[in-house]
């Protein structure tokens, strides 16, 4: 069904209609963070395809990125470019650099703790990054912001979440998005119909045997877009993380943060040897970790923390250091085993600079949606400021087209 009217098919019953000013699929930081961005006055309704948990933005382990200072603002351009290979959108990078103090200076009035040193913020730095930007919480940044951001969707009287329920499809009346078909877990079908929807349903690793996301995220908003000829882009630019550990457990693989190179881990091959700048952009990394294990004829390589002091890696990595505990390796004291799996998806839902898809009252934001930010390759750290940036952007854009419309009424 491309641009048609679909309206005629939604079922009379009034218990499957449901109507809302917006409707936002998806409960990670991108959808949270839309949500908060829009007034209190509009009637919401989120959508979530598993618990509120179970969303890749609660899995971000390293951080979040910033602009450090205003002499920081080239050089950050200039990795986000490089690391994307160039092809990324300049003014959307431009737009993400100059917004990320602002998202940074919402999410701690959200209640987001951030490590200090000496009361001020403590930067980190990650791969491919030429100086310290990057703001963190231990080693659970994702967890942090997001249950601070999900606290703060709670206590919003205009907000209703649904868990477990999934989109199906979009509603489409004269050629506009007019909110969405989805199921409940008891198999119900439900038809949300909005003024405005908002995709932030995540990426596509629930379609990769070895993925750091959760199975669920299968690009349910990709399928449904395509469906309805809504504009993709770079459906082939998925990103491969260099180092999550090493199991021989199916499911999803646990993720050794960049950050973790950034302090100072090590790659060894299985004499031993450095085989690489672990400080390279992911890309060059996974690309260096596949040829070394091609040719030792290994399931692996391994990474060694032991230039990192011991009391550094129990305070800025502790749920690292535990999970690999769990799994037989004292990351303190021993090599640890890691292999590269599909990490996140650059391509999606092309949008505008406001997060605006092909189709008029339809956005998208965070990993559903392309943007131009990450270009080929995305830079450590820049996923959530991303996320954080555009849907802040969909969310004022909303308002906007709102008071021109009661404007004009």
């Amino acid at each position: 069904m491309n641009q048609t009217d679909n309206m005629k098919n939604v079922s009379n019953s009034k218990e499957n209609n449901l109507q809302a000013d917006v409707v936002i699929v998806g409960t990670g930081v991108g959808g949270c963070f839309s949500a908060l961005n829009l007034s209190e006055d509009l009637s919401i309704i989120m959508i979530t395809k598993s618990d509120l948990e179970s969303s890749d933005s609660f899995l971000a382990q390293g951080g979040i990125c910033v602009l450090h200072d205003d002499d920081d603002y080239d050089s950050y351009f200039e990795d986000t470019m490089r690391a994307g290979h160039y092809e990324n959108r300049k003014e959307s990078v431009d737009i993400m650099i100059r917004g990320s103090q602002d998202v940074i200076h919402d999410l701690i009035g959200y209640g987001v703790d951030f490590a200090k040193e000496n009361g001020k913020l403590l930067y980190t730095r990650e791969g491919a990054h030429s100086r310290p930007r990057i703001l963190f919480h231990e080693d659970i940044t994702g967890k942090e912001i997001t249950s601070k951001l999900l606290a703060q969707i709670k206590t919003r009287k205009n907000i209703q979440i649904m868990e477990y329920t999934t989109m199906t499809d979009i509603l489409i009346s004269k050629g506009a998005c007019a909110g969405i078909e989805a199921e409940t877990s008891d198999h119900k079908k439900i038809y949300i119909h909005a003024d405005q929807t908002i995709f932030a349903s995540g990426g596509i690793g629930g379609r990769y045997k070895h993925s750091t996301n959760f199975p669920h995220l299968t690009g349910d908003a990709i399928d449904i877009a395509k469906k309805h000829g809504i504009r993709l882009e770079h459906l082939d630019y998925v990103q491969i993380h260099p180092t999550t550990l090493y199991s021989k457990k199916p499911g999803r693989r646990f993720l050794i943060s960049e950050s973790v190179r950034g302090e100072g881990a090590l790659l060894y091959d299985k004499n031993g040897n450095r085989f690489i700048d672990e400080l390279l952009p992911r890309d060059v990394v996974t690309k260096a970790i596949q040829e070394q294990m091609k040719k030792d004829g290994t399931d692996h390589v391994w990474l060694s923390l032991e230039k990192i002091p011991k009391e550094i890696i129990l305070s800025h990595f502790p749920n690292i250091y535990q999970h690999c505990l769990e799994e037989g390796y004292d990351a303190t004291k021993e090599w640890i085993p890691v292999v590269p799996a599909q990490h996140y998806f650059m391509g999606g839902i092309w949008v505008d600079s406001d997060s605006h898809t092909s189709m008029p009252n339809l956005y998208a934001v965070g990993e559903t949606s392309c943007n131009g930010v990450h270009g080929k390759n995305r830079l450590a750290s820049n996923s959530l400021l991303e996320s954080l940036v555009f849907a802040k952007r969909a969310a004022r854009k909303i308002m906007s087209e709102k008071q021109m419309n009661k404007a004009t009424a």
